[in-house]
């Protein structure tokens, strides 16, 4: 269906009269928000969205582990609100440092252990909202990890995440792979990829120039060039990963790539032959219960400076959405 949805071809074609009653149901949705007959609830704080127009991940997750880094070096204390998509549990629920991702959702989970700051996951957003509140009351500033069609909780700050597949088609669900039509208000665009399909801020993903161990220690990436690798990645885009270590001068012998979100658990790591099992930071929190020899590779994500003056702008004269 990615390729399907990169041009209208004869699928794409076929799919467009359900793309057509997928848009009416979500534009009906949006009406019973805008008049009041389903209810937007407002946090305590100012909320920030983090999300996308198009289906499969465009890079959301590192851009509110930066913002929050972001925040917290100006003094702002933030935390992150998640749906914590594919988790186990359906409660509402501190992350920790020690959270099991089957429950909390591996993305959540990475952002707890990548920034330390508090993460609360709930399938209604407010209520993850102000669960964090009670538990951090000196927090100031939340941050949606996705959410920008859950209209249920209010935000001040909508900034959609694009990849270099644009909006592809341009077609809805099912015929194309817009949530909603584009364009659409938002206040900042964030481009993750290569090559920006229109106006916004661009932002550079390189690797690290080291590996993480499980207990945090560092492995120069230089050490591994020469090694015996593999590397699994279990992402929207394993081959970005894949291709970005070739970028670094490491040769894998064997890359494996797994669903987006894949649990690892009927996937066996090899025995013990010294080989180098390599990973993402994503994966690693999942992947360390099954290979705690595996080594992470951190993805350093860098949006140009203008984007975060733009955002410290807007948060400091709410100069934002005031609604869903």
């Amino acid at each position: 269906m990615q390729d399907a949805w990169l041009q209208r071809g004869a699928l794409a074609r076929l799919l467009w009269p359900l793309s057509l009653l997928y848009g009416a149901l979500a534009a009906l949705r949006r009406t019973l928000y805008r008049l009041g007959l389903r209810r937007t609830e407002r946090a305590a704080v100012p909320v920030i969205v983090v999300g996308n127009v198009i289906a499969g991940g465009s890079g959301k997750t590192p851009v509110v582990m930066a913002i929050v880094r972001h925040l917290e070096a100006r003094g702002v204390r933030a935390g992150v609100v998640s749906r914590g998509y594919g988790r186990t549990t359906r409660d509402c629920r501190e992350v920790l440092d020690d959270s099991d991702p089957a429950e909390v959702g591996d993305e959540p989970a990475l952002i707890r252990r990548s920034t330390g700051a508090p993460v609360f996951v709930a399938r209604r957003r407010i209520e993850a909202a102000r669960a964090l509140l009670e538990r951090h009351p000196a927090t100031q500033v939340i941050v949606s990890d996705d959410g920008l069609q859950h209209l249920g909780l209010a935000r001040d700050i909508e900034i959609c995440v694009f990849d270099d597949r644009g909006v592809g088609n341009g077609w809805l669900l099912p015929a194309g792979p817009l949530r909603e039509p584009w364009p659409r208000r938002c206040d900042l665009v964030l481009h993750t990829g290569e090559r920006p399909a229109f106006a916004g801020f661009a932002a550079r993903r390189t690797l690290a120039d080291h590996a993480l161990r499980r207990d945090g220690t560092r492995v120069p990436l230089a050490s591994l060039a020469g090694r015996s690798l593999i590397a699994v990645a279990a992402i929207a885009k394993p081959e970005a990963f894949f291709r970005m270590l070739r970028a670094r001068g490491l040769a894998p012998v064997s890359c494996i790539s797994l669903p987006d979100h894949d649990d690892f658990r009927h996937w066996n790591p090899p025995g013990d032959t010294g080989q180098v099992l390599l990973c993402t930071e994503k994966d690693a929190v999942k992947l360390w219960r099954k290979a705690p020899a595996a080594l992470a590779v951190p993805l350093v994500f860098e949006p140009e400076p203008g984007f975060f003056a733009a955002l410290d702008a807007k948060l400091s004269s709410g100069d934002g959405h005031q609604a869903a």
